[in-house]
């Protein structure tokens, strides 16, 4: 069950990369303008490339749990407590990312600029469910 929830969460990262570049590279004009989808701290191509780094690390993450082989499939002991601890740092963090926008920004209330939010929301799940995944194999791997 980990290996799909992890592929689905890569899946919806994915999509937010690709509608991402359609926006900016073919001006698709169905989806929200190209200041939604990023801050621009970082210029689009290097966050571009840093997205696909992290997609194929994903899809490589994902395939390994789902198919239970695989150096990420493999019991990594040390890893629940660190990537769980990750993760709720993470989503906390854009816990507050969103009430500092709400509140800095009233105008963007309530859903403006919240594509980045949402999907680091999603790579936090990603992390946490990683996590999970160790904590539970390691339980399981004790047992046998």
């Amino acid at each position: 069950m980990h290996g799909q929830i992890l592929a689905l969460l890569t899946l919806l990262f994915l999509l937010r990369v690709l509608g991402q570049a359609l926006v900016v590279y073919a001006a698709v004009g169905w989806l929200p303008a190209s200041e939604h989808w990023f801050s621009g701290i970082i210029p689009y191509p290097f966050l571009l490339a840093i997205q696909i780094v992290m997609l194929a690390g994903m899809i490589k993450i994902s395939a390994d749990i789902w198919r239970a082989e695989g150096y990420f499939a493999a019991p990594q002991p040390n890893w629940p407590r660190l990537l769980t601890g990750i993760s709720a740092l993470y989503a906390g963090s854009m816990a507050g990312r969103y009430i500092l926008t709400m509140i800095l920004h009233p105008d963007m209330r309530w859903l403006g600029g919240t594509i980045p939010i949402f999907f680091h929301f999603v790579l936090a799940g990603f992390i946490f469910m990683l996590g999970r995944y160790h904590a539970q194999s390691r339980h399981t791997h004790d047992r046998v």
